[in-house]
């Protein structure tokens, strides 16, 4: 699922660029699966659907017919915390779609359109697909907010969840046990440490560790010592040293350079990465920022993703607000 762009949104200034890496994303995905875009109306949709027409990648037919359209208006794109989160019911084999609630991330920007999109979209059938049913719940959480092995176990960082700004009403054990009831998790690992600088989530933990396999976890890590995110991520990388797996064994960690700093016109650091890559069905996209430490992600990850294709995508437009290619997207089943 990717939530287009408009000129009502913060891309407006940059639209043509940001367009242009959708078109790319776009281009990828559906070479190796179906995909959903929300427009803001069926104006919007017409656009889109003529910047898309004949679109191809390597062999693959016209890729077109993969591509299933919803309207709904949104404040911005960020599907992954806009977007439902899937759930397998494994004793019935039912496909079900969460609604958590998204108050644009603690309140620092509009999110009423956004918090409608995944209801409005469900009402108008466009998950139909799937099969599913949705199941709305009050808690505050973002998708970028959690990551799972699909095996039982959630990682977490704690601020980005146990927030009054986002669950004012909710203690620790009421979010472990909605987490528990909504996603079927059994072992849930908080973090404390981490956050890049120019991060307006509060450190979303898709931006510093993610899962590749139920035993490796991957993190952004680094190697310069006057760098100001070196000391946060010096302790995350101790936290994901301590974690422990249901079986009570380690994980096994690879570390992710970071790319050398880019500041936005304002001077202002942007929260650059690639941990926010995102795993599609035969290949992972990886976002690069035309720097040396592109090739050195690519290769690490590539080793922890066998059998899958890695395919960078420059994502420069993307982190002048703020996220990259796993911000953009939220993955639906089959």
């Amino acid at each position: 699922m990717l939530t287009w762009p408009h000129a009502d949104t913060d891309w407006a200034a940059q639209l043509g660029a940001v367009e242009a890496l959708y078109q790319r994303l776009v281009t990828l995905i559906t070479a190796d699966q179906h995909l959903l875009i929300v427009c803001w109306d069926e104006a919007h949709r017409n656009a889109i659907q003529a910047q898309l027409s004949g679109l191809t990648h390597g062999e693959s037919p016209d890729q077109t017919a993969r591509i299933r359209f919803a309207i709904a208006p949104s404040n911005d794109t960020w599907a992954r915390d806009h977007g439902p989160i899937s759930v397998l019911d494994r004793a019935t084999n039912a496909r079900i779609l969460i609604d958590f609630r998204f108050n644009g991330w603690g309140g620092k920007y509009p999110a009423k359109l956004d918090d409608r999109i995944t209801a409005q979209v469900f009402a108008a059938g466009g998950f139909a697909g799937v099969r599913e049913r949705l199941e709305p719940s009050p808690l505050v959480l973002e998708g970028g907010a959690i990551e799972s092995d699909g095996a039982g176990s959630l990682l977490a960082v704690r601020r980005t969840i146990v927030d009054p700004a986002r669950n004012p009403d909710w203690s620790q054990g009421s979010i472990e046990r909605e987490l528990r009831n909504r996603l079927g998790v059994e072992h849930i690992l908080w973090l404390e440490h981490g956050q890049l600088s120019g991060d307006d989530t509060d450190g979303h933990i898709d931006t510093l560790a993610r899962f590749c396999d139920p035993q490796t976890i991957c993190y952004a890590a680094s190697n310069d010592p006057d760098d100001p995110d070196y000391p946060a991520l010096e302790q995350l990388a101790a936290e994901l040293r301590a974690l422990r797996q249901r079986n009570g064994e380690p994980y096994r960690l690879v570390a992710l350079p970071q790319p050398a700093p880019i500041y936005d016109e304002d001077g202002q650091r942007l929260p650059a990465g690639y941990a926010n890559f995102l795993i599609i069905n035969r290949a992972v996209l990886v976002p690069v920022y035309d720097d040396p430490a592109d090739a050195i992600a690519c290769t690490g990850l590539a080793d922890c993703f066998p059998g899958r294709r890695i395919e960078p995508v420059d994502c420069q437009p993307l982190i002048r607000q703020g996220g990259s290619l796993h911000c953009i997207t939220m993955q639906l089943p089959a």
